[in-house]
């Protein structure tokens, strides 16, 4: 059975490009366009990894990342934050939170895919 990652973004053709690239690298993605879609659906599947943009109406990613961590079966997840705005503080931010990691958008799929697999394998070694 191949690993669960829940992409949240709210813009749809980011978040569909996405699931397809996380499809042929052998992942089997979920999607939600908002913060409190993703908190439902990382409740009900619990993904293995969570792809979390960063800048969303109504609930940004780190406060959707807060709320992941007060849940005790979804504090483990890692979480690798996306943003178009990659100032240096904003990944600082993402990292000081507890990101796994941080890409710019846009991205190229063999960057994500590869976030992907070191991440995971990090996290299956703790």
């Amino acid at each position: 059975m191949s690993e669960t990652i829940l992409i949240v973004d709210d813009e749809r053709a980011i978040a569909q490009l996405t699931a397809l690239w996380v499809t042929a690298a052998g992942y089997k993605p979920l999607v939600a366009h908002d913060g409190e879609a993703a908190l439902a659906a990382a409740a009900a599947h619990k993904p293995q990894l969570i792809l979390l943009d960063i800048r969303m109406p109504n609930m940004d990613g780190f406060e959707v990342n807060r709320r992941l961590k007060l849940i005790p079966e979804l504090t483990e997840i890692p979480v690798i934050f996306l943003s178009a705005h990659a100032q240096e503080s904003a990944r600082q931010l993402a990292i000081s939170v507890g990101a796994a990691a941080f890409l710019s958008k846009p991205y190229e799929a063999r960057d994500l895919t590869t976030a992907i697999t070191t991440v995971l394998a990090k996290h299956k070694s703790k």
